[in-house]
């Protein structure tokens, strides 16, 4: 008699994680002799190239990534078509991961996926964690027959695991600094790192970027002969109005480039956003950018599709609103640029509201960036600590806040840390919760016993 799902999922998902993890170590040793696609590369010829069964998009960047492969695949599901979605981290399952048509992929497939993965990993001695998953998500798409799949880069973009596909389009979002310690300590050395999914021959939509990370991807782009389009330069979008809900922004298409040749086109078309922030419309316009250069490839992609994709798409904590009034936001920014976007949103959406910090991060972020722009905006903060093993512990967080003159107290765990904040916050100041991702989906985890 098999023991009960739940009891096989747990097991499963330890076996999972029993492998090299470098999302969960605080510093990355050796990278070199770990970060390489050999492994990879040997996983897909042992279960005969699954990730080539479907067209993929393929997206990388420092921030955005997910946004923008929600938008798409939303869209892309809008059409009709059976997408498949794979992202990472996930914010409260470890199924949020692989998903098709906005479904989580089950326990039991979990289970079933894996179980064909452990004799192949006898074979490929030093496997890690994101590389076994993302073999389970190709194989697991292969074996559901999907009509495409939206990827998302897990580190970098040049070693990835991810980066074994040929896509039909690659995709690099904003790029800002962050991992430098595996990346580089430059923008130019973090864009060769995520320019590296740029294909010979296949498009690739760049993002906005400050000009020195699109300079170094443009330059990739034209050694490997591969048309680029870039947002800035051949879209122009501008916000039309927003409320606490959703906002909706123009985008305009000046040129559309394929196979190196341009096909005028001067349509606006107008969507809705459940997603807020003026980083937000960017990402919108990437998505719109890929999905033109999918419909120049032959996908059946409607400006309505867009639309209904677009009003659809669900991807929680980025600058998710739990609570109008008085304000309690959560937000997944974990570096300083992204700090700077979340203060320009508060601003936009709460500029009258003084706001209390609930704020925890991995150990190896780079914390002067993100407190000196979010503090600012601060009267008080409370720092605290999700589970994740690369989490900084409360004391340690507060000693850097503490050289920023601001009132911090160290409170653990994040149920009592939210506790505080809404005693000390009252019904005269908003709540502020952000850091990182996990701290993010702790939050949300436990506010529902609060709203009570």
């Amino acid at each position: 008699m098999h023991p009960p799902i739940e009891e096989r999922y747990q097991e499963t998902l330890d076996w999972i994680y029993s492998w090299v993890d470098f999302s969960m170590k605080r510093h990355v040793d050796d990278k070199h002799r770990f970060f390489k696609l050999d492994r990879m590369n040997q996983l897909m010829d042992l279960l005969d190239y699954p990730h080539r069964k479907y067209p993929v998009v393929h997206i990388a960047g420092t921030k955005g990534k997910g946004s923008t492969a929600s938008l798409i695949a939303s869209t892309l599901q809008a059409c009709g078509y059976k997408v498949g979605l794979y992202t990472s981290p996930h914010l409260e399952d470890f199924r949020e991961r692989i998903m098709i048509n906005g479904e989580m992929i089950s326990e039991h497939d979990v289970i079933e996926l894996a179980d064909q993965m452990r004799p192949l990993t006898e074979k490929v001695p030093e496997t890690t964690t994101f590389e076994l998953t993302t073999a389970m998500a190709f194989l697991y798409f292969a074996q559901e027959k999907i009509d495409i799949a939206v990827l998302e880069v897990g580190l970098g973009g040049r070693l990835d695991a991810t980066n074994v596909v040929d896509p039909l389009v690659s995709v690099i979002t904003s790029i800002s600094y962050d991992h430098m310690s595996v990346l580089g300590n430059t923008l130019t050395e973090i864009a060769a790192e995520k320019g590296g999914i740029i294909k010979a021959g296949r498009p690739v939509v760049i993002a906005p970027q400050k000009p020195e990370a699109g300079d170094t991807l443009v330059n990739i782009a034209l050694e490997r002969q591969s048309p680029f389009i870039k947002v800035s330069d051949e879209y122009s979008f501008e916000q039309l109005h927003h409320s606490l809900k959703s906002q909706t922004f123009k985008i305009t298409s000046r040129k559309l480039k394929v196979a190196g040749k341009k096909i005028s086109t001067n349509t606006a078309l107008e969507l809705t956003l459940p997603l807020l922030g003026a980083h937000q419309i960017e990402n919108g316009a990437t998505a719109v950018a890929v999905l033109d250069q999918l419909r120049l490839q032959g996908l059946q992609i409607t400006r309505k599709a867009i639309q209904t994709g677009f009003r659809q798409v669900y991807w929680p904590a980025r600058f998710e609103i739990l609570r109008e009034k008085p304000p309690i936001v959560i937000d997944s920014a974990h570096n300083g640029d992204s700090m700077q976007r979340l203060v320009e949103t508060v601003n936009e959406y709460f500029s009258e509201w003084p706001f209390i910090l609930v704020f925890g991060a991995s150990a190896d972020k780079s914390m002067g960036d993100m407190l000196s722009a979010i503090l600012p905006r601060c009267d008080m903060v409370i720092t605290t600590q999700s589970l994740h093993p690369r989490a900084a512990t409360p004391e340690e967080l507060k000693d850097k806040v503490e050289k920023y003159s601001v009132p911090v107290i160290a409170v653990n765990p994040v149920e009592e840390a939210l506790s505080q904040a809404l005693y000390h916050a009252g019904e005269s100041k908003g709540i502020l919760v952000t850091g990182s991702i996990f701290i993010a989906a702790a939050a949300r985890v436990v506010w529902p016993q609060f709203e009570k």
